[in-house]
């Protein structure tokens, strides 16, 4: 039944749970049970419900995270959009190029050291991420649209802690 809390019922389930059935050989190994496949999945799902459903059919997932990033915390040089997205140095070159190319983030100098880089959201950028909003908490509602509302919040808590933080950053 959909929204209900699901009990494991298979072996495999019980031993990804950390319980080892009697009589089930150590080197079982059902890749498909594993939580690295299954947030893989998961999140495989989440993309393809962003992409059907953003705004504009050209901003990634991670584009929209960094353009949230630049409107909540304000400029901020690639080293900081990196700690504040989670998006590796290699990713996030990429990705400032793409919006810069769009014009919804400028480049400038950091006044304290000229070496710096600082990225701005730009107005264009701002109007982008104004009109994504609205379709982001639809997303995120369909992500999550066949847990119940005590399921949804034990999986926002068992995925902070997870990465190892009680609250978002």
């Amino acid at each position: 039944m959909p929204g209900s809390l699901k009990v494991p019922r298979k072996a495999t389930e019980t031993r990804m749970l950390g319980k080892q059935d009697a009589g089930q050989p150590d080197n079982e190994y059902a890749f498909s049970e594993q939580i690295g496949y299954l947030l893989r999945r998961a999140y495989q799902k989440h993309l393809a419900i962003f992409q059907a459903n953003a705004s504009d059919p050209q901003l990634t997932s991670v584009q929209f995270a960094t353009l949230c990033a630049l409107k909540d915390r304000g400029p901020q040089s690639q080293g900081e959009l990196v700690r504040s997205t989670a998006i590796d140095q290699a990713t996030i070159r990429g990705i400032i190029a793409r919006l810069q190319a769009r014009s919804l983030v400028a480049l400038g100098e950091d006044p304290s050291d000229a070496r710096k880089v600082i990225v701005t959201i730009t107005e264009e950028g701002r109007t982008v991420l104004d009109a994504m909003i609205p379709c982001a908490r639809r997303i995120s509602e369909l992500t999550v649209e066949r847990l119940n509302p005590a399921e949804r919040l034990a999986l926002m808590h068992t995925l902070r802690q997870i990465i190892g933080t009680d609250t978002l950053e």
